[in-house]
Order: C-alpha cells, then sequence, then structure tokens
C-alpha cells in the first residue's frame, strides 16, 4: 500500500471515529438534534395543509428543499468551522507534520462530515415518512436518485467548505462568510418556492451555483412528475443537474487539497501564537 493511501485509510478511520465520538458529546449532539428537530415540526405543522391549485400538501413540497438545505448547512458550514478552529488549535499544524499528513487529514473531515450530514438527511426522511403522504411509494428508482444527488451534494458542498476554511482568517469571519452566502443562494435557488417566480437574471445566477441544482435533483426525486410543470422548461433536467453538480464535485477536489497543503506550509508555531495574542488583545 502506498503512503497516500495508507495516509487516506488512516483519514477514513479518523472521520468514523470522530463521529462516533461526537454522538457522545452533549453541546454536538444537541446541536445537530435541535436543528433537525426544527425541521421536523415544522414538517409536522404543514402535514395538512395543500397547496393551491394542486393536490400536494405542503410537507411534500418543503421536505426536497429542506433535505437539499441540509446539505450545506450541515456539510459545508460544518467543515468551514472544524477547519477554521483547527487552524487556530494547531490541529493542522500536527497534521503537516506527518508524512501524507494533509491527506489524512482532510480525508477525516470528510469522512465525519459526509457520516454527520447523511444521518441528519436520514432523520429527516423518517420523520417525512409519517408527515408527507405518498413517500413510501415513490419507488426505488426515485430512491436511488435520492441517493445519488445527495451524494453529489455533498461532494460539491464539503471541498468548497475546505477552500472557505483554509482561506479565511479567523472562525467567526470563515463562519459569518458562509452563512451569508448560504443565505443569499437559498434566498435565489427556488428552495422553498418556484424560481420561475425570481427576475430572469437572478435565475441565471441561480444556475451558475450548486444548491438550485442540488434541490432541483431533491425535487424530481420525492415530487410526482407532474411537479416538473412549475419548473423552469417543465422539466427536471436529470442530466444538466448531475452535469453541473458533478463539475462543482470536481473543481473543489481539484482546488481544495493544494490551497490546503498552502495553507498548511505557511503555518507555524510562532503565527499560531500571534494569531493567539491578537485575540487575547481583542477580548480585553
Amino acid at each position: 500500500m502506498t503512503p497516500t493511501l495508507h495516509a487516506a485509510r488512516l483519514g477514513l478511520s479518523r472521520g468514523w471515529i470522530e463521529f462516533k465520538h461526537s454522538l457522545t458529546n452533549p453541546p454536538n449532539l444537541g446541536g445537530i438534534l435541535a436543528g433537525t428537530a426544527v425541521l421536523v415540526v415544522v414538517l409536522y405543522f404543514q402535514r395538512d395543509a395543500k397547496l393551491p391549485g394542486t393536490g400536494l400538501s405542503l410537507a411534500s413540497a418543503s421536505l426536497p428543499g429542506t433535505l437539499a438545505l441540509m446539505v450545506p448547512l450541515n456539510g459545508l458550514l460544518g467543515m468551514v468551522g472544524s477547519l477554521a478552529l483547527e487552524r487556530e488549535d494547531g490541529t493542522l499544524l500536527r497534521a503537516k507534520a506527518l508524512p501524507q499528513g494533509m491527506v489524512g487529514y482532510l480525508v477525516g473531515r470528510v469522512t465525519m462530515h459526509s457520516v454527520s450530514t447523511l444521518s441528519a438527511l436520514v432523520v429527516m426522511l423518517v420523520a417525512g415518512l409519517f408527515f408527507v403522504p405518498g413517500l413510501l411509494g415513490i419507488g426505488p428508482g426515485k430512491w436511488l436518485a435520492l441517493a445519488w444527488f445527495a451524494l453529489l451534494g455533498l461532494l460539491s458542498a464539503l471541498p468548497l467548505g475546505a477552500i472557505i476554511g483554509s482561506l479565511v482568517g479567523s472562525p467567526q469571519g470563515a463562519g459569518a462568510l458562509s452563512m451569508i452566502a448560504i443565505g443569499g443562494l437559498t434566498a435565489i435557488s427556488g428552495i422553498f418556492y418556484p424560481i420561475t417566480a425570481l427576475a430572469g437574471w437572478l435565475q441565471g445566477l441561480a444556475h451558475v451555483f450548486p444548491l438550485y441544482w442540488l434541490g432541483l435533483g431533491m425535487r424530481s426525486a420525492l415530487l410526482p412528475d407532474s411537479a416538473a410543470a412549475a419548473e423552469i422548461g417543465s422539466s427536471w433536467r436529470p442530466v444538466e443537474t448531475t452535469l453541473v453538480l458533478l463539475a462543482w464535485a470536481v473543481a473543489g477536489l481539484v482546488l481544495a487539497p493544494p490551497i490546503l497543503r498552502r495553507v498548511a506550509r505557511r503555518e507555524s508555531g510562532s503565527l499560531m501564537e500571534a494569531r493567539r495574542h491578537q485575540a487575547m488583545q481583542r477580548l480585553t
């Protein structure tokens, strides 16, 4: 086994161990459960309401957008927060000192946040089985499509989170930038309402980013084919959705490792101590 593959294997093991540890950490587990619980409660209150002019329940229409939004909220924000914090506490510096340490570190981060995000999606889907009529009857092809688009969404979100977490100087700045970006993209991506209601230039802008396409893919998997009438071109456009999400995933996977290595090369004990000293000064 090559050193790189060995490091990747260790990273997979580390990511799984960290995920299991997070389940025994009350603050981490409470944060995850609280966010998911809020979304489940929303589905509960929407279960009997109907979309005007359709036979769809409001919960059926909301579930795909909720699942799509959970990918960047859990995956991208988690990755951003981890990298930004671990630059500050010296974890990144220690990983740099090991042979192929950055490979193992990045694989571990991706594994941990992938499993965490997928677990949250499963919990949300289980709740949907109780509150969304007909979800059990969507068929195996639709379930496979859902899994496929969830995987592509993770592959497009996690490397982007690694890039943001590497480049932004402080955990607070990284978190704020990510929240602003996700909030802005949610507003223009038609996650919870038809994108055709927006101006044409906003629709074009949303098409550049993966969140619109992830929401479209989730809707194609969970809604009846007749619901495609509300989409652009009255089509789910599965080929375009797959290609755009793949393009973002490939770009992120190509760019994230060299950016992370370059940031790690600049890290040193003196630089970390200087940042810590500046933070203490700001607090006092």
